[in-house]
C-alpha cells in the first residue's frame, strides 16, 4: 500500500530562508538597541542648543552668583554648581559679554591689535584668608613711600617703596566712591591695575588698564553695577 504524505515539499533554498530570517531580525534588533544607547549616552554639552540658558548658577565659597555663559572665559568652567575659581570679562563701560574673537591670520594680526576694552573679572573662594580691605588698611601701608600725596580730583595715587613686593607698583585710593587699586607702571607694556573686594565667601578681583583712572568715577561705578549684577535678586 503506497502512503502519500499532505506535507509540501520544501526546497533548500525555502529552507535556508527560514534559517536566515530570525539571524536577520536578530541582527536589525541589536543595531536598534545600540542606536538607542549611544543617543541616550550622547554628550549634549559640545554645542549650545537653542535652549541653552543664557546664565548659569554658580556658587563660589558658598555665595551664588547669576555668570552669562559667554563672559567666562575658560570653557571648562561653563558649568552650574559650586566652583573654586571662575574667570570672566566683559565689554567696557556696557559690561556686555564679549562677543567671539575674530579668526587673526599672519596677514591680519597687526591690523587686529586693539586697545583694551575689556574688563576682567575674576571670583575666588577666599577661605577666611586676609580681606582685601584688610590688606589695604595693615599690609600695604608698611610699603608704601612715606612721601605725602596730593588727591587729584578725590583719588590719591602713592608710590610703593623699591625694595618691596610691590616696587613696580603704585597704590591709588579714593573716599568717594570708595575705589582701592594696586597699579603697575606704564613700561614696555601699559600699566593695569588690581582692584579687590569681598562678597561673602568670595574675592572679586578686577583687572584693568591704569589709563582708566583718568575717569575713576566711572571705573568704581562699573565695578559696583557688575557686582549688583552677578549676584542678582537672590545674590
Amino acid at each position: 500500500m503506497t502512503v502519500f504524505s499532505a506535507a509540501p515539499h520544501r526546497s533548500p533554498r525555502t529552507r535556508i530562508w527560514a534559517h536566515a530570517v530570525p539571524i536577520v531580525l536578530g541582527g536589525i534588533a541589536a543595531v536598534c538597541a545600540v542606536a538607542l544607547v549611544a543617543y541616550l549616552l550622547w554628550p549634549t554639552w559640545g554645542t549650545r542648543g537653542v535652549d541653552a540658558p543664557d546664565k548659569l548658577p554658580v556658587s563660589v565659597g558658598g555665595t551664588l552668583f547669576n555668570l552669562p555663559v559667554t563672559a567666562i572665559r575658560m570653557k571648562i568652567q561653563r558649568h552650574s554648581g559650586p566652583q573654586e575659581r571662575i574667570d570672566l570679562d566683559f565689554v567696557y563701560p556696557s559690561l556686555e559679554p564679549p562677543s567671539a574673537p575674530k579668526h587673526v591670520t599672519a596677514d591680519t594680526v597687526e591690523a587686529a591689535v586693539q586697545s583694551i576694552d575689556r574688563i576682567f573679572l575674576s571670583i575666588a573662594a577666599h577661605h577666611d584668608a586676609l580681606s582685601p580691605e584688610q590688606r589695604a588698611a595693615t599690609i600695604y601701608p608698611r610699603y608704601l613711600d612715606q612721601a605725602a600725596a596730593t588727591p587729584a580730583d578725590g583719588l590719591t595715587m602713592r608710590m610703593f617703596r623699591a625694595d618691596t613686593p610691590y616696587g613696580s607698583e603704585d597704590f591709588y585710593s579714593a573716599a568717594s566712591p570708595a575705589l582701592t587699586a594696586r597699579c603697575t607702571r606704564d613700561a614696555a607694556t601699559p600699566g593695569m591695575c588690581l582692584s579687590e573686594r569681598r562678597v561673602g565667601g568670595a574675592d572679586l578681583t578686577f583687572r584693568y588698564p591704569r589709563s582708566w583712572l583718568s575717569q575713576w568715577h566711572d571705573v568704581a561705578e562699573v565695578m559696583d553695577r557688575l557686582t549688583a549684577q552677578l549676584r542678582g535678586p537672590k545674590g
